[in-house]
């Protein structure tokens, strides 16, 4: 039991992002500053954090001027940093944005525009297909764009190096800390005012929260009185790769479609993995549990509370087509199969096989509309009353690659919010 620790600050959830944010804030603040880390797994990164793709992005998809824009090139420059000044291996294979045909042209060249807008470093179009063989021998394509920085990484290695290095410089963590109850009292005089109690009956006291609870991010954020809006609705993507053998002479670089963009996803695609095995995908299917890796995994609140959120009914509407292709598509892998020999004729069909699949945190609004960018937000409501929580609502991809410069942006955001922690 843990019901004396008391706090100046706990951070709840033990994703990349938290523990991003507990390693800056633990070496920021003086060393008298207690900070603890709550994680309800057994440990930290179990999640989206240690489930994707892998990839450092730089930026090529965000809307100019967004958080995500800014945040991501951002987050990547200072990632390839701490990457090597902690001995963690990467890889900078590069990432080819392939159109297939004449169709994709004016999309692909909107994507060129926004990413000189972002200042993507030498991002460069190739114009035909012989340009493209020079990058990768196997891909087919009538014109690509290039971004030779973007990278691969186990971001799961990288959330523990995070963690690592706060518990090092004086913090604690607490796994299977299961959070249930998050009160604040009525009265700000109380010097730990908000307490925290875990499934498990722990209970721990706190002058200040920060939450970056990923798929639980809405309900987390409703235990402190503060909206559930906007909604996480999960979305499983599933993983089909190929075997080392025959994927060192496949391709080296990060290979993707024209993204449409209509739609948050951006296509199935080849994405060279540390081990040296290739992955293909993801694509996106609903699931039913927010921890629902397969399709076995079925949880009943999970599924009612979302079919019965009105901005899910208006999504289903608006995206029948869409979801059904998707699904049709997972339950027959030669269809993704078919789409990405587009791009890469020699890919063999009898080396893919079904692995794994990650679960993304999808926030959603009433209205229907998918949350695009970054969401951050208190729980202060009036002028006059004093911010002690600040919620994380929303950071999916690129939140990996964003994560040291998200950290930052909390930092700031609690040098003014959190007024005598900072």
């Amino acid at each position: 039991m843990v019901s004396s620790k008391s706090y100046d600050l706990v951070i709840v959830g033990g994703g990349i992002i938290g523990c991003a944010t507990a390693m800056l804030v633990k070496r920021t603040l003086p060393a008298s500053t207690r900070i603890a880390l709550v994680e309800k797994e057994h440990e930290v990164g179990y999640h989206q954090s240690g489930r994707n793709s892998g990839v450092v992005h730089m930026g090529l998809y965000y809307k100019p001027n967004s958080l995500k824009a800014k945040l991501c090139l951002e987050g990547a420059l200072e990632a390839f940093s701490y990457f090597k000044a902690n001995g963690i291996p990467y890889k900078k294979c590069g990432k080819l944005v392939i159109a297939v045909k004449d169709g994709e042209l004016s999309k692909l060249d909107d994507l060129y525009k926004n990413s000189l807008q972002n200042s993507v470093p030498e991002v460069r179009v190739l114009e035909n297909v012989q340009e493209i063989k020079k990058i990768e021998p196997n891909c087919e394509g009538v014109s690509a764009i290039y971004s030779p920085h973007t990278s691969i990484v186990d971001w799961k290695v990288v959330t523990k190096s995070f963690e690592l290095s706060f518990l090092k410089t004086g913090g604690e963590t607490f796994k299977n800390f299961e959070l249930t109850a998050l009160n604040k009292f009525s009265s700000f005089n109380e010097k730990f005012p908000i307490v925290l109690k875990s499934k498990s009956g722990q209970t721990i006291k706190s002058r200040y929260v920060l939450t970056c609870c990923g798929l639980y991010s809405d309900r987390i954020a409703k235990l402190s009185g503060s909206s559930s809006d906007p909604k996480i609705v999960p979305v499983r993507g599933e993983y089909l790769s190929l075997p080392l053998h025959v994927a060192k002479d496949l391709v080296s670089a990060n290979i993707y479609p024209v993204p449409d963009p209509k739609f948050p996803f951006l296509g199935v695609h080849f994405t060279p993995r540390m081990d040296g095995s290739i992955w293909l995908g993801p694509n996106a299917v609903l699931a039913s549990h927010r921890e629902g890796y397969s399709y076995c995994d079925v949880n009943l609140q999970d599924t009612l509370e979302m079919l019965s959120y009105p901005g899910f009914q208006k999504l289903a509407t608006n995206y029948t087509f869409k979801g059904l292709d998707e699904l049709a598509s997972s339950l027959f892998i030669n269809r993704q199969i078919k789409n990405l020999q587009q791009y890469v004729p020699k890919l063999p069909a009898s080396q893919v096989t079904r692995i794994s699949a990650g679960v993304r945190a999808q926030a959603l609004n009433r209205d229907g509309s998918l949350v695009d960018d970054f969401v951050f937000d208190s729980d202060a409501v009036g002028s006059n009353q004093q911010c002690r929580i600040l919620h994380v609502r929303n950071a999916p991809s690129p939140g990996a690659t964003s994560s040291l410069a998200i950290a930052k942006y909390l930092f700031a955001k609690m040098k003014t919010s959190f007024v005598d922690l900072v």
